[in-house]
């Protein structure tokens, strides 16, 4: 790597660590709770591997495996949020209830498209009751 990309990657991050710093600094306490969780937690590897080598049918390395986990984590917290959203909107309180799942998943299906494969599988539906 040049000297110059060098430079420029360290500026990069260093000026990405100084936004999450602000943006941290403005968090309520129960944001900066639940921004914490969602730092610590992953999705574990094996799991994430095992689903999608049975899904494709083949192997799949190990980094796949990371991107593919690091994905469904940006997912899942959508989701959450959107139904965190759905149970403030309705006054509700507590724990997320499925039917708060099944709504986030609709607006988000509604907002961004069809989620999932490009052709429907027939019993493979989630968030159904």
């Amino acid at each position: 790597m040049a000297d110059d990309d060098y430079s420029a990657q360290l500026s990069w991050q260093s000026q990405s660590k100084d936004n999450l710093k602000v943006l941290m600094d403005n968090f309520s306490p129960a944001q900066y709770d639940r921004f914490e969780a969602y730092r610590r937690h992953a999705l574990p590897k094996q799991a994430v591997r095992k689903v999608i080598q049975q899904t494709l049918g083949q192997q799949v390395s190990q980094p796949v495996a990371q991107i593919v986990a690091g994905f469904s984590k940006v997912f899942v917290g959508e989701i959450i949020e959107k139904a965190r959203a759905v149970q403030q909107r309705r006054g509700e309180t507590g724990p997320l209830s499925p039917d708060h799942l099944r709504e986030a998943y609709r607006l988000y299906q509604e907002e961004t498209g069809r989620v999932g494969s490009a052709r429907p599988l027939r019993s493979k539906r989630i968030f159904i009751k």
